[in-house]
């Protein structure tokens, strides 16, 4: 699955964004929202089987694209939800696309119903794969009460930042710091957190945000704590669920996931009449053998 076309685009803000296509240059058009934010995947030129021409790029100031922000000089400023929305729009016209599908996973799934509800006309399906609409519930959840399972690991992550009331903020502002070693720090503890949280799991290796090259590191933590400390600059997406309506989707969610509970999924689905809910038993957020199988006979629905 090598792309046999990529290139940069220029989105204005002076960022750079990588992309790449892969698969059928015929096929059905796709597009992979990966997760994070700030987490580009290189599984996702398999994402999709036979018959697609998926495209699949790096979000603003991660991966391949420019400026990375692991460098303290690149403007967080213009890196937000509506920007990556514009992002999308430009590299859609770029290629000549008129509808694609949307495949997204983790917080790619957030981009990506904030995406089709500001442009549902652009969007022929979608898969969702561990849903989450970064709602202020969620991230309450995520970086405060799940600490009820893991009392040590929240003391450590707490700690680093001086046990300060808005924890997410207090990293976000570590992760400014001119100080690279601050930075380093700082995002070290944070990936400890996250892997914290899915350290109960079966499958899946155990250290997902942890192992990374250290800019790669110092960049995801800098924008998920950039996105976060903010509410992910989104509203109320599940409330907006009706601007879906004729879109249909199949979502896949793991019942064990402890930073993405279920719930959130359940509602989205309840929500929105043509999506359909798979929730696998076995899996958290890392998936499991019967996780792959539910979101293989998801893309199977809308193989062309």
């Amino acid at each position: 699955m090598e792309p046999y076309e990529h290139g940069m685009l220029d989105v204005g803000d002076g960022n750079q964004v990588y992309w790449e296509t892969v698969g059928d240059p015929g096929g059905k058009p796709a597009v992979f929202l990966h997760g994070g934010p700030g987490a580009p995947s290189q599984g996702a030129r398999k994402a999709l089987g036979p018959g697609f021409r998926l495209v699949v790029l790096h979000q603003r100031g991660c991966g391949r694209s420019t400026p990375h922000a692991s460098d303290p000089a690149a403007d967080m400023s213009v890196n937000t939800t509506e920007h990556l929305i514009a992002d999308l729009e430009k590299l859609r016209e770029h290629l000549g696309v008129e509808k694609w599908l949307v495949y997204a996973g983790s917080w790619g799934t957030t981009l990506a119903v904030a995406y089709a509800q500001r442009h549902p006309g652009r969007v022929s399906e979608m898969v969702l794969i561990a849903v989450t609409l970064a709602s202020e519930r969620e991230l309450d959840w995520l970086y405060g009460g799940v600490s009820r399972f893991f009392p040590e690991a929240w003391a450590r992550f707490s700690a680093h930042v001086g046990d300060a009331p808005d924890v997410v903020r207090a990293y976000s502002d570590l992760m400014e710091s001119p100080d690279r070693q601050v930075r380093e720090q700082a995002a070290a503890e944070w990936c400890r957190w996250e892997d914290a949280v899915l350290s109960l799991e079966d499958f899946g290796q155990p250290d997902v945000f942890s192992g990374r090259p250290d800019d790669d590191v110092i960049a995801l933590v800098r924008i998920i704590t950039h996105y976060y400390a903010r509410k992910g600059f989104v509203g109320d997406l599940l409330g907006g669920a009706g601007k879906l309506a004729g879109i249909p989707a199949a979502l896949v969610h793991g019942r064990r996931d402890l930073s993405c509970p279920a719930d959130t999924a359940y509602a989205l689905a309840r929500a929105w009449p043509d999506a359909e809910l798979t929730i696998v038993d076995d899996s958290g957020h890392k998936g499991s053998p019967a996780f792959r199988e539910a979101i293989e006979a998801a893309v199977r629905r809308f193989s062309p």
